[in-house]
């Protein structure tokens, strides 16, 4: 099929036949759970238009997965609640799935593909999800594609792992141009001339029923029987497109403007406040920068020509949009850029030869204090600064970000080993931020142990040639005793 998606973004994850005489194209959305922005809706309706098919769109969320809790579910329930109102009166059919017992959705997916022409799916390269696409590809009977819809730069764009931001801004600032000219629709819907909604099959809607607004307003008994896996509470945060969207227009209407002075100062809210609706599909990094650049009066496609590698290289733009456009584009695409190359890419052998060297020439210096990951957890250390980004962590779901990196170092200096530091940054990342199990957390972790960095002198115990970070520095550089007082123990 010729359709609107960029090839480079499309890969056939088995080799079954198209099933043209079947009931409708089935989308399956797994990571990109959004109705606007997203090339994995837009190529499912492209399916749709040229077999005359109509389409059904199946998102469901398991129970059993690792980290599950009252936190994750919450933000992906309300996403599920935006995407209902998104397709109510949109003539596609929309199947939200939640399991309510452990395995309750087995058999769901193959019944589904049963009856499709092709199945579309979503390419995203982390956590559980590159492995189940997988397996799908090989159960299903039916073409299952995934799309690439994570970022700006198509996955596949970039044919080998960067290993310093300047050299990957380089490369972006020459190549990315043409796939500026290529953001998907806003509304994948729109002008859509579909056979009307798909009808699901009558024994699916018996053995599978879906969500109810119990389920997804989070109301009524179905909602507390939820095995989760963790007990984690929900934070105050809104997940979904509304609540994605509402945080877009903050940062673009309050923050943009002190972005470039401010986003590394804990007192101040600068920040964007985007990882977590971007890491659960909610907006689109192509919606966030195409918002930005509008509200700069400049197109995408007009990239300044010239020198090329330095942060302040990309349009002319004001230093607050300079500076988050980096953020999107370096930082962001950059850990994308590892993470599907690298099955390793939260293991501690995916760190630079550097790194590991000097960690483990220092992994037998005295560590005093030394703590345990429980005692990480609980935030139980001599140091109140940590203290307060760990309980901040664990009450609203997110670190400050100047705040996580200082929270990393730390626990490199303080527990038994480099390895165990880097084991208890992912267990604790994974268990309570919304950002968490993603790229970018990744990298934000392992960069507090030397990825995407350099050796730095003098050399120190402990850290060897690693980046020196400390809660003292950070106190001398920043205030920090409003958020003492808004994260102290109590």
């Amino acid at each position: 099929m010729t359709g609107s998606v960029p090839n480079i973004r499309v890969t056939a994850v088995n080799d079954r036949e198209i099933r043209p005489d079947r009931a409708f194209v089935l989308y399956w959305m797994t990571a990109f759970r959004r109705t606007h922005y997203n090339f994995s809706l837009q190529r499912a309706t492209d399916w749709s238009r040229e077999l005359q098919k109509p389409l059904l769109i199946l998102e469901a969320l398991r129970s059993d997965y690792r980290w599950s809790s009252e936190r994750l579910h919450r933000f992906v329930l309300d996403g599920m609640r935006d995407n209902r109102q998104s397709l109510q009166e949109r003539p596609v059919t929309y199947y939200p799935f939640v399991e309510t017992e452990r395995k309750g959705g087995k058999g769901l997916l193959e019944a589904l593909a049963g009856r499709a022409c092709v199945v579309v799916s979503d390419d995203y390269p982390c956590f559980f999800l590159p492995r189940m696409i997988e397996s799908a590809g090989s159960r299903l009977g039916v073409r299952l594609e995934k799309i690439d819809s994570n970022g700006i730069l198509p996955l596949r764009a970039a044919d080998r792992v960067y290993l310093r931001a300047y050299d990957f801004r380089r490369f972006l600032q020459k190549s990315l141009r043409e796939h500026l000219a290529h953001f998907p629709l806003a509304d994948p819907l729109g002008g859509a001339d579909f056979p009307g909604p798909a009808e699901s099959p009558a024994e699916c809607r018996k053995r599978w029923a879906a969500a109810g607004s119990d389920l997804l307003e989070r109301s009524g008994a179905a909602w507390r029987k939820i095995p989760l896996r963790e007990e984690v509470p929900a934070t105050e945060e809104e997940g979904g497109a509304v609540g994605g969207r509402k945080a877009l227009q903050r940062f673009l209407d309050l923050r943009l403007s002190r972005y470039a002075e401010e986003r590394n100062q804990p007192e101040r809210q600068a920040t964007s406040g985007l990882s977590p609706y971007l890491h659960f599909g909610h907006v689109s990094s192509h919606e966030v920068l195409k918002r930005l650049l509008e509200g700069e009066g400049v197109e995408p496609v007009s990239l300044r020509p010239g020198k090329v590698g330095k942060r302040e290289s990309w349009w002319e733009i004001s230093p607050g949009a300079q500076e988050f456009s980096d953020q999107l584009l370096t930082w962001r695409e950059l850990g994308f850029n590892l993470c599907w190359q690298r099955e390793d890419y939260m293991e501690y052998e995916s760190l630079p030869e550097w790194a590991r060297e000097t960690l483990e020439e220092h992994a037998g210096d005295p560590r005093e204090p030394c703590y345990s990951r429980k005692e990480f957890e609980a935030a139980q250390t001599h140091d109140e600064l940590w203290n307060a980004a760990q309980r901040q962590l664990l009450r609203e779901g997110r670190i400050h970000n100047y705040m996580r990196m200082v929270w990393g170092k730390k626990i490199l200096e303080w527990s038994e080993s480099p390895r165990e530091a880097a084991r208890i940054m992912i267990a604790l990342n994974d268990k309570y931020a919304l950002d968490g199990r993603d790229p970018n957390s990744y990298s934000g972790i392992f960069w507090c142990l030397g990825r995407y960095d350099r050796a730095w002198g003098p050399e120190r115990p402990i850290f060897g040639k690693i980046r020196y970070m400390s809660s003292q520095n950070t106190a001398r550089k920043f205030s920090v005793g409003k958020y003492l007082e808004k994260y102290r123990a109590g």
